[in-house]
């Protein structure tokens, strides 16, 4: 079922995205002539009053909208082909598609602030970092923990809540953890030597985190999760900050990953990635489903903005330099950007595979069997 919902949800956003090119290309006078969901064999088509080829293929990774005088050197000047328009109208028809699947992420945000979803930083907070039982043998009660002791540091780092030590807790790699306990009104340190579980994340994979053995409290544990939910006019509001806000992280994260500041493997996913992100979505209810679709969506806009050739960004690039030279490339120099282009395109796309893969573990089996 997880894999039907996941198909389902790409292909609407492929559609979506392909009809963005479809309707502009049309609204411009450029005669469509296919309109494909999915690559490989057609298993059905049809065609409309207009002329254009509506199919459905076999390998359901994508689409394409196949317009009349797409390619420059087949363009016979007829008024319905696309380079026979200006240059400002192809740039329009390439725009499009990114741009509708902006139009359908802030939709997707707004219906979630409409539903109500659960914040959970706000929910996390409300949690105080009281110890509520100490394992037996645990490293927390060998260090002299007890029940009702409330954490104030970990490492000199302040703590104000459960997640707060929580997180500093598993992230940390030092031997030994000095805890700041409060107890009877008395702050104490305590040198703790935390223990390496092994746990997984929604992707399959095992990683390495520190324990110290405490639990919080059912009291404390079971505090109403923050709801927010908004009206017409705050969901709209609401909507549009989110939209921007996870646009302004993702650039700002492939700006990082360009300039080396962060690894590709901590800030890219493709299909497989996408597909266990969806997967643990789907555990947690419709409204969280469809906050990740939005963000999948505002992503896929932004990565068919890059300037790769067989994106839309690299022909909005190439239509640019079009624009400020008064006249196209030369037939030999577009095919020479077109192949480095795809090649680059190609080369990204083997690179994020070999990241998903080796995130779910598949890399170190594989490795492991030929060891063997």
């Amino acid at each position: 079922m997880s894999i039907v919902i996941f198909i389902f949800i790409l292909s609407i956003l492929i559609i979506v995205h392909e009809i963005g090119h479809f309707w502009m290309a049309r609204r411009l006078g450029v005669r469509v002539e296919e309109f494909a969901l999915g690559f490989g064999p057609k298993l059905l088509g049809w065609k409309d009053s207009k002329g254009t080829e509506y199919r459905l293929c076999a390998i359901l990774l994508g689409g394409y909208v196949k317009m009349a005088g797409d390619e420059r050197a087949k363009c016979a000047g007829g008024s319905d082909e696309f380079f026979s328009k200006p240059v400002g109208h192809r740039a329009l028809i390439a725009l499009m598609g990114p741009a509708v699947n902006f139009a359908l992420a802030y939709c997707c945000f707004v219906v979630v602030f409409l539903l109500g979803y659960v914040d959970m930083q706000a929910s996390a907070k409300q949690i105080p970092a009281k110890v509520g039982k100490v394992m037996v043998s645990s490293p927390a009660e060998k260090a002299g923990l007890k029940e009702e002791d409330m954490i104030v540091k970990v490492n000199d780092k302040n703590v104000t809540n459960w997640s707060d030590m929580q997180e500093i807790i598993s992230a940390s790699t030092d031997k030994v953890l000095t805890l700041v306990v409060k107890r009877n009104d008395q702050q104490m340190a305590l040198a703790v030597t935390p223990e390496i579980h092994k746990v997984k994340d929604i992707f399959g994979r095992e990683r390495a985190v520190s324990r110290v053995g405490i639990q919080q409290s059912a009291l404390d544990s079971s505090k109403p999760l923050v709801i927010r939910r908004y009206g017409l006019i705050g969901a709209l509001k609401a909507g549009g900050v989110e939209l921007y806000t996870i646009t302004i992280k993702t650039v700002a994260s492939l700006w990082e990953i360009v300039t080396g500041q962060r690894s590709a493997k901590e800030g890219m996913t493709g299909l497989i990635g996408i597909f266990f992100i969806v997967k643990f979505a789907l555990g947690v209810g419709f409204a969280f489903l469809l906050h990740i679709v939005g963000v999948i969506s505002a992503s896929l806009a932004i990565f068919n903005l890059l300037p790769l050739v067989p994106l839309d960004g690299g022909h909005i690039a190439l239509l640019g330099l079009e624009k400020v030279r008064r006249r196209p490339l030369s037939d030999r120099t577009d095919d020479l950007l077109s192949k480095a282009g795809f090649f680059l395109f190609i080369a990204l796309a083997l690179y994020v595979f070999f990241i998903d893969f080796e995130r779910i573990g598949l890399i170190d089996k594989i490795v492991h069997i030929f060891q063997k």
